[in-house]
């Protein structure tokens, strides 16, 4: 057992807290958000994931776990404490390094007795030699007072809880056998392999898996395009290719692209190092211009329906968040798809099972709905965003009947062609024609 610090109580903060102290850690989470921790310590967990509240009450009650602002708290009675907090991407794709930056300013206060400060945070290159600048104007001394890790996090939204408990793989960036050993310790409890390297090979480890996924959904959804064109079943084309060992079927799923806290950020600061690093990164660049085309050519198969100039029609939107079983809607592509839909003069109405009180917050003017027939009524067609388990259990004959023209466009292959088709609507998925 171990005492361990937790920066920020955000997916990753949360979770990774939640799940060293279900170990039997003692685990000390702090967030400058003080309504968040007020919640937190009331067993309210403010991100939706599943069994994540049953998971906070229960180590709050075995008193494994407790919620702070105070940093002098989480700091000095920690043994190891890990940065957890969001680096977001600023207007021209560089990582904004703020609040890892305000962190470590404020863990500096408070460091002695050799700390190790492992960050799970997905930073760049250059990331630790401004944290140690920053600790040495305090006076602190590495080796002495704090020691320096990459720990990255490979944890799936929706999926987060049971990500963190069946890891794929465990990444440690760390150069002293000290540091290394304590990391093992907290982590050896997994039955995953354990891989261990120097720093920036794990911060580069982190950013090269995400840009390969996005890389696998621009890919998978230029295939989905082309098969439109040749009306040929994307499905089909995948099932021939899964079996390819090199290949497999994993994140080949045609739709609206990547979106999210995740991977469009990542892959755009690996861009942005590679600049800065004197290369020219063309193909990471092509997969997120892909990405940028794909939102483009849904909007085109929705005027494609309707008309160029979208004023006065009314569309139904299924879905806000950017993936399923999740309320994030950071960076999410129905927000972009529903805004330049707006753009265009259409009326949006907008039904999400989780995600519609942090849409709100985002944008205003569209109505939102307390389920996927509310927000079809009087619609010349809906359009499904995000592909939630209930939408797939929708009544074709009802929806028919309320709609004003039956008319559906599977943003995210969600729905069976042929079943709707057999209850007289248009249907138009992603590589679906």
């Amino acid at each position: 057992m171990k005492n361990i610090g937790i920066i920020g109580t955000g997916y990753i903060g949360l979770v990774t807290a939640l799940g060293l102290a279900e170990f039997g850690n003692k685990v000390i989470c702090l967030d400058i958000d003080e309504e968040k921790i007020k919640l937190l310590n009331q067993g309210i967990s403010p991100i939706h994931e599943e069994g994540i509240e049953e998971l906070l009450n229960r180590n709050i009650k075995e008193k494994r776990i407790y919620f702070t602002t105070n940093f002098q708290d989480a700091v000095e009675n920690s043994e190891i404490i890990f940065i957890c907090v969001n680096t977001p991407s600023k207007d021209d794709g560089e990582v904004d390094l703020s609040q890892v930056i305000s962190s470590a300013k404020s863990i500096s206060k408070f460091l002695k007795n050799r700390k190790i400060i492992a960050i799970k945070s997905t930073v760049p290159i250059g990331t630790l030699a401004k944290i140690r600048e920053i600790f040495s104007k305090e006076g602190k001394k590495e080796g002495e007072d704090y020691e320096l890790a990459v720990v990255p996090e490979f944890l799936r939204e929706g999926k987060a809880i049971y990500d963190f408990f069946n890891p794929s793989r465990i990444v440690i960036g760390a150069e002293k056998d000290y540091v290394i050993k304590s990391l093992k310790e907290i982590f050896s409890v997994f039955n995953a392999p354990i891989v261990v390297t120097s720093p920036l090979t794990a911060i580069l480890i982190k950013y090269a898996s995400n840009a390969f996924l996005a890389m696998r959904v621009s890919f998978i959804n230029e295939i989905a395009n082309i098969c439109d064109k040749f009306s040929v079943d994307v499905f089909d084309v995948i099932e021939g290719m899964k079996y390819d060992k090199r290949i497999g079927g994993e994140h080949l799923s045609p739709g609206i692209g990547f979106g999210g806290p995740c991977l469009t950020k990542d892959l755009m600061g690996l861009i942005k190092m590679a600049e800065k690093s004197g290369y020219e990164p063309d193909f990471l660049r092509a997969i997120l211009e892909k990405n940028e085309h794909q939102v483009r050519y849904i909007v085109y198969k929705v005027k494609d329906q309707l008309s160029d100039l979208l004023y006065d029609y009314t569309i139904s939107i299924w879905g806000l968040t950017f993936k399923p079983n999740t309320n994030d809607v950071r960076n999410s592509l129905a927000i972009k798809i529903i805004n330049l839909l707006k753009n265009d003069g259409a009326n949006i109405k907008a039904y999400d099972p989780h995600g519609m009180e942090e849409a709100k917050k985002l944008i205003k003017d569209i109505k939102y709905c307390n389920h996927i027939y509310e927000a079809s009524k009087d619609a010349d067609l809906v359009l499904i965003l995000t592909a939630w388990e209930e939408f797939k259990k929708v009544d074709f004959l009802k929806l028919k009947s309320i709609m004003r023209k039956p008319i559906i466009i599977d943003g995210v292959n969600v729905l069976d062609p042929q079943e709707a088709k057999k209850y007289g609507f248009i249907y138009k998925g992603v590589g679906r024609e």
